[in-house]
């Protein structure tokens, strides 16, 4: 891969860490991985252009690489709030195909294996499909390089490894999983991971001809060191995950409820107000006795109460004031009646009853003027 390319991924990978940022503190909610899992994966490594730093015996220049192949392991725990850590083994191979920047034309070959153990921390998102869950995270870990390629021109031939190196390893993952319905537990898989080891990485390198690091030089055969500063890989892989105790699957719609029995029809109440010591009706209150006396016309009524009470206020103190409310709650009572036959009710389904003070709408203490137990229920069976 070119320069522009390398220069790509280091700008995209601090705007990738930007992202996972943003999505962790935003609204997505997590999809839960409880407890212990553990996950394969495999698929196709493009290993970006590989800088060979200049040595004594041998010029420098960049290793182009094919598509190789990757694979991994990993074992982790979910925490069942989206956040899970795993630990991870990991294998790329990536065959040579040319040796750039060199002032002879070149046929290479060989390949370059990787091999790490990282841990990673990953948060799984619930984004209202129940088919898909994407996540993402961050890893850290340790990865060693072994060289084994060759590169040569009509008179010059060099030979890059046979031997091993490590350094500190880094990668960012995003990914997709897609749970398998017919499985509990199982889930395939899509990754982009973008890994990188920290050079340098020096190999053992040995070179025959006369092409040396600043110009010709004596033919003749040189070894020593030379160094890879630089290992960006993009690695896409198709995998699965298995969890041990996956989050219980949702519960069974509930059967529809059984139609309850039609309740017995109740007995229909309207309240008509009075004014305080008055029994006359009001033209509201008048309004109300209509009402009352049309319903009972389009319903089966087989007996109308008409109960009248007072609030506990009266022009009189004492049992005085009580006997002259009973009195006054059985007047109010007689004139919803007479309202109600003038408005075709029959008298003989009428029973009235004065109550004075007792059973109050509104609880209230003595000699207290409140409205609405100033009043006469309408009650139709």
């Amino acid at each position: 891969m070119n320069r522009r390319l390398r220069s790509a991924a280091r700008r995209a990978l601090p705007a990738l860490l930007t992202t996972a940022a943003t999505l962790m503190a935003g609204t997505a909610l997590a999809q839960p991985v409880r407890g212990l899992y553990v996950g394969l994966g495999g698929g196709a490594n493009l290993a970006q252009d590989q800088t060979v730093r200049l040595s004594a015996q041998a010029p420098g220049g960049q290793l182009r690489y094919g598509p190789g192949v990757t694979g991994l392991g990993s074992v982790g725990w979910g925490f069942g709030n989206g956040f899970r850590v795993e630990v991870e083994g990991n294998y790329r191979n990536d065959t040579l195909q040319h040796f750039r920047g060199t002032t002879f034309p070149t046929v290479a070959g060989g390949h370059q294996e990787s091999y790490g153990a990282m841990v990673n921390a990953l948060f799984d998102m619930d984004i209202g499909q129940n088919w898909v869950y994407p996540y993402f995270g961050l890893g850290a870990g340790y990865a060693w390089s072994h060289m084994d390629a060759y590169y040569a021109g009509a008179n010059d031939a060099e030979h890059l490894g046979g031997t091993s190196d490590g350094n500190f390893a880094y990668q960012g993952i995003f990914g997709l999983s897609f749970p398998v319905p017919w499985v509990v537990g199982l889930s395939t898989t899509l990754e982009y991971r973008f890994f990188s080891i920290l050079g340098p990485q020096r190999f053992t390198g040995d070179a025959i001809g006369n092409a040396g690091a600043f110009g010709p030089k004596t033919y003749g055969y040189a070894r020593g060191n030379q160094d890879i500063t630089s290992n960006y890989n993009h690695s896409f892989l198709l995998g699965l995950r298995y969890e041990f105790n996956p989050a219980p699957p949702p519960p069974a719609p509930a059967p529809p409820p059984v139609p309850a029995a039609p309740a017995p029809a109740e007995a229909r109440t309207y309240l008509v107000f009075f004014d305080w010591d008055r029994s006359d009706l009001t033209g509201r209150a008048r309004e109300i006795v209509a009402q009352a006396a049309q319903a009972s016309t389009h319903v089966q009524t087989t007996r109308i109460e008409v109960n009248g009470y007072t609030d506990t206020s009266s022009i009189h103190g004492g049992a005085r004031g009580a006997r002259y409310n009973q009195g006054l709650s059985v007047r109010r009572a007689q004139s919803v009646k007479a309202e109600l036959i003038r408005d075709g009710v029959p008298g003989t389904a009428i029973d009235i009853q004065g109550y004075g003070e007792t059973h109050p709408l509104v609880a209230t203490g003595p000699n207290t003027r409140e409205p609405q137990n100033r009043r006469v229920e309408i009650i139709l069976h």
